[in-house]
């Protein structure tokens, strides 16, 4: 994906995430993140064996926020360009919204 030219975060280079299980986090606290940090941008955590979170740094966080709002705005764009969209007024907008849910609830009481 294309980044914006004002972006400040650097795309991270390829990795395999290193994995922390649930016991060393509660042992070792913040220190087992770090080290599982310690090149890397992510690290999962385990539960019974099983992952089930992810840790990263914050500077990855936020690279990761901006390619999901540059994909956003690439698929409003592609909606506008399609005409997939409506224009209304905030009245119309509330009512359409209230038709929808009505519709739903009526859905799922059947």
């Amino acid at each position: 994906m294309n980044r914006t030219k004002n972006s400040t975060f650097k795309q991270p280079p390829p990795h395999s995430m290193e994995n922390l299980n649930a016991n060393d986090l509660k042992v070792r606290g913040v220190a087992a993140i770090e080290e599982a940090l310690n090149g890397q941008s992510e690290a999962s955590i385990s539960v019974r064996g099983t992952q089930r979170y992810v840790v990263m740094e914050m500077a990855h966080y936020h690279y990761l926020r901006e390619c999901e709002l540059d994909a956003a705005l690439v698929q409003s764009r592609a909606d506008l360009a399609a005409g997939r969209f409506v224009e209304d007024s905030a009245e119309e907008h509330t009512a359409r919204l209230e038709a929808l849910l009505l519709n739903e609830r009526s859905d799922i009481s059947k």
